[in-house]
């Protein structure tokens, strides 16, 4: 199987791949459902929660109507998450920030599995499952090490009741994440798709605006989106199988061993 799938990377993705200096990944579901994260939305207005649709549940309305059921539910999410661990994908991404000149990583992911992998700076357009917000000062807290288990979480800075960071129905993305995002995406080399279907804005705007700035584009999915008719490669794969292999074709130092090379040499 990985022979097929090394045959289907075409010279011309081999050759931008080996040239590349500023790379941007946006990266969707489809990574963490390897490591076996479900996407908990259910489909089609599914009922996944006491009844409540995965719409309702993680929606705006919900923090103000019943803060404390939408922990329950969040507290559910992440004891099925916490069982998960990154898989090959997430490994050789977290590689990539040391290999390119300019490695940008965006997920649409809550799960927190890139940086459990290794990866420095993410981009996390929808924010983080491990994270609590305060909803009057906004101070944040990391709920691998800081989580009492008082719901809500009560603030330490100004003592208000502190919500999920993540972006649920009826709220926007943070402003200034994305607008990294879009600068990165403006700016690279070749750009990566990967296991989203890009139909949820505005974070499936990202992979235009890398094609519309002259960036080569590459979708990596195991069917095909509505993305693909514009990409210049469209990979039919699991992440997970797929990028160790055109792991093998960056086959370059990485940055941090280029640098040891070169104290050496002084």
């Amino acid at each position: 199987m990985h022979r097929a799938f090394e045959q289907a990377i075409s010279a011309r993705l081999r050759e931008r791949l080996k040239t590349a200096q500023r790379v941007f990944v946006l990266t969707g579901a489809g990574v963490s459902a390897e490591s076996g994260v479900p996407t908990f939305r259910g489909g089609g207005g599914a009922v996944v929660w006491k009844g409540m649709p995965f719409s309702v549940i993680s929606s705006a309305i919900m923090v103000e109507q019943d803060l404390l059921e939408v922990w329950a539910w969040f507290d559910y999410r992440r004891a099925i998450v916490e069982q998960a661990q990154p898989n090959p994908a997430h490994l050789t991404l977290a590689r990539w920030q040391d290999v390119f000149a300019e490695f940008t990583l965006a997920t649409q992911n809550v799960d927190g599995l890139h940086e459990l992998a290794g990866s420095r700076d993410v981009l996390e357009l929808h924010g983080q499952i491990w994270r609590a917000r305060c909803l009057k000062c906004s101070a944040r807290r990391d709920l691998r090490t800081e989580d009492t288990g008082e719901r809500p979480p009560k603030c330490r800075a100004c003592g208000g009741e502190m919500r999920p960071d993540v972006v649920l129905f009826g709220e926007f993305l943070p402003t200034e994440v994305f607008a990294q995002a879009g600068r990165a995406a403006r700016q690279c080399d070749v750009c990566f798709v990967i296991g989203t279907s890009a139909i949820v804005y505005p974070a499936a705007m990202l992979p235009e605006m890398a094609r519309d700035a002259g960036a080569f584009l590459v979708e990596i999915n195991p069917e095909e989106t509505p993305l693909s008719s514009i990409c210049h490669e469209s990979l039919r794969g699991r992440a997970g199988d797929l990028l160790p292999l055109l792991d093998r074709v960056v086959n370059r130092p990485t940055m941090r061993a280029q640098g040891e090379t070169a104290n050496k040499a002084k």
